[in-house]
């Protein structure tokens, strides 16, 4: 006979250093903390850890750089959108980071969780839980350019290849030798960490001094 312990079905919170326990089937906004997030994604390595240097290039370090990139391309981009592209890879902190070949091989499950937990980290920062689809592919065009620029500078890629792979970045300055480069070098943990603290203090304090159109306008 199966004990009651066993009988119990299996546990689906994580305990964060905050001490909040975030369910990941049913999360509640009430128990996201800005904190949890920069502390998890600052020690979420990218490619799998399969990147040159003496530090794991974090998803910390990646979404700051993403944050950027969606500023160059749309310099009026309000500071709600900023946000929500810094934060667009944010569910990482609890789920980390799948490379993209077996995100494709699960399929719809990890989507569904992911998807939770990015619609409560949203609404816990007072953003939309969906945000709109002009958004989503600002965050999704700058996400692709990083990871160009991700594959040739750090993960052993040619520039052709990573071309092949993600396209040619656009609007982008050339080096010496002619190549597209961002300047990318992997951060210690706890100045990734810090960093992205920086940057979400940033923006919050942009929000709060009323350089914030409203929530809904997207070009605004």
């Amino acid at each position: 006979m199966a004990s009651a312990r066993n009988d119990q079905p299996p546990r689906a919170w994580q305990r964060m250093l905050s001490g909040r326990r975030l369910n990941l089937l049913d999360p509640s906004p009430l128990d996201v903390e800005i904190s949890d997030i920069a502390h998890g994604l600052a020690r979420v390595a990218r490619w799998n850890g399969q990147t040159h240097g003496n530090h794991a290039f974090s998803v910390a370090e990646h979404s700051l750089i993403v944050e950027d990139i969606a500023c160059r391309l749309k310099s009026d981009l309000p500071p709600h959108w900023r946000l929500a592209i810094l934060l667009h890879d944010a569910p990482e902190y609890v789920i980390g980071d799948m490379i993209s070949p077996f995100k494709a091989v699960i399929g719809e499950a990890y989507k569904a969780v992911e998807s939770r937990l990015q619609g409560a980290i949203h609404l816990r920062f007072g953003l939309p839980a969906e945000i709109p689809q002009t958004v989503k592919k600002l965050a999704k065009r700058a996400d692709i350019i990083c990871a160009y620029f991700e594959a040739v500078e750090l993960a052993g890629f040619d520039d052709d290849e990573a071309a092949k792979i993600f396209g040619r970045p656009r609007g982008f300055s050339a080096d010496a030798t002619g190549r597209l480069r961002y300047g990318l070098e992997p951060l210690p943990v706890k100045i990734a960490e810090e960093r992205f603290m920086q940057r979400f203090d940033e923006i919050e304090a942009l929000r709060e001094a009323g350089n914030n159109p409203e929530i809904g306008q997207v070009n605004g």
